[in-house]
């Protein structure tokens, strides 16, 4: 960036921010906005409320207050956020991703904090966990929202929370029903998602998955080993029952039917995807080269909530190519004849929410807040969204449309498919006279 484009931003973050302006009453309240978020877009080392304060000349006092006292609509500042990406950033090639992160915190004031996995530092430590969801669309990513998780241990101490201003109705929650909620919030505020992905923590749960296929929502998420499924449809039979009321016919599996197993022992033991070859496939580009993965794929029948044969999905396992130790399992409730490379670009896609939270805490400051205040909180998550999706829009700007190509290609023959790497459905280039497997791409042997 040079000096006359640092010189526009300025006026250009002004412009931006008149966006939010109606979601204040006061006008001496309003015009604390842009403090924080010039602060947060600063040079600063550190970007608590203090040093912002003093860097801008305004009493810190002030511009705590303004976080947790002062009266503004939070909530509005974020629906302007979905509005703005709906508006500007919205179309074909949507992935949301969902995940949490963490925050370390001293002492036992900070809302929801206490010993728990911290996954900051990979450890057990004394922190506070947000959930989030992230919006990606080609080479643009950005955060929506972002909620902090309630431990149960401060959900069953009412006097705790009041003291730390967390309202009465807002109890513990599974992290899937919070990322749920601001799934379905974002979605109310114009923001839609032609794909939707996140790790096996929420992968795991199959009331999310459930919810999310009542929404018709397309997925590809990462799943446990543990979760269980057939390749072969099993037999249904029914049988009389006298159990309840009157007697009615209920199915069941008959006597010679397998049970649904493990995916993982599916792997290793079905012929379907124990025989299958591993196909090569080229995700992304990191750091020090293409990351490549082998994959395997077939249709899953899961059990429904009786055990009996529910939806069938894509099962996709994928091997790291250079540690092939680790193992990655997703499903995905696409169309039966959407193509492995286009779920994978899905399915690899959560880098998108992990690049945002080193952003947003490297740059923003978004790991920095100091309160004790749950509205403080909040609002800080919120305003840090506000600064990174004008950094990420600027960014996206500056960058200029660059798409890039990324496929595997094969020292036998060429590869009869190119896949742009984009953050969602690839657009592919058939090779004349190509399968519908035209994706797939041949490893030399």
């Amino acid at each position: 960036m040079d000096a006359k484009q640092i010189r526009r931003l300025k006026p250009e973050l002004t412009r931006y921010l008149k966006q939010f302006a109606d979601c204040f009453g006061r006008k001496d309240t309003r015009g604390h906005m842009p403090t924080y978020v010039e602060g947060q877009l600063s040079n600063l080392p550190r970007k608590s409320v203090e040093p912002i304060a003093l860097a801008a000349g305004v009493p810190v006092r002030t511009l705590q207050e303004f976080l947790s006292q002062h009266s503004w609509d939070e909530d509005a500042v974020r629906r302007r956020i979905h509005e703005i990406v709906a508006r500007d950033h919205g179309g074909q090639r949507t992935i949301g991703v969902i995940d949490e992160t963490s925050d370390v915190k001293k002492g036992d004031k900070t809302p929801g904090v206490q010993r728990q996995w911290c996954g900051c530092v990979g450890k057990t430590e004394n922190c506070i966990v947000t959930v989030h969801l992230a919006f990606a669309k080609d080479d643009f990513h950005c955060l929506l929202d972002g909620e902090l998780f309630l431990p149960e241990s401060w959900s069953e101490d009412r006097a705790r929370c009041r003291a730390a201003g967390i309202p009465d109705d807002m109890v513990h929650r599974p992290k899937w029903e919070i990322a749920l909620e601001q799934y379905d919030r974002a979605r109310q505020n114009g923001v839609e998602f032609e794909w939707l992905t996140f790790d096996e923590g929420y992968g795991s749960k199959t009331p999310f998955l459930r919810a999310l296929e009542a929404r018709q929502q397309r997925y590809v998420g990462e799943v446990p080993v543990n979760l269980t499924g057939w390749l072969e449809l099993p037999k249904v039979t029914s049988r009389r029952t006298h159990k309840t009321g009157r007697p009615c016919n209920v199915p069941r599996l008959t006597k010679d039917s397998p049970k649904p197993k493990r995916i993982d022992a599916l792997l290793s033991e079905h012929p379907a995807l124990a025989n299958q070859p591993w196909q090569p496939y080229r995700v992304k580009d990191g750091d020090k080269g293409p990351i490549l993965w082998e994959v395997k794929h077939a249709r899953l029948i899961r059990p429904d909530s009786n055990g009996l044969p529910g939806e069938t999905l894509h099962l996709l396992v994928a091997r790291n190519m250079l540690e092939q130790d680790e193992l990655k399992f997703f499903f995905s409730n696409a169309p039966e004849d959407t193509t492995i490379s286009q779920m994978l670009l899905v399915a690899f896609s959560r880098w998108r929410v992990e690049r945002c939270f080193q952003d947003q805490k490297q740059d923003i400051g978004l790991d920095a807040w100091e309160g004790r205040r749950y509205v403080g909180l909040k609002r800080h998550l919120i305003l840090s969204s506000v600064s990174y999706l004008f950094l990420a829009r600027v960014r996206n700007k500056l960058r200029g449309k660059k798409p890039r190509v990324d496929r595997i290609p094969s020292p036998r023959r060429p590869v009869g498919v190119n896949a742009k790497l984009v953050a969602g459905r690839p657009r592919i280039r058939r090779a004349a006279g190509a399968h519908r497997q035209h994706d797939r791409v041949h490893a030399t042997t």
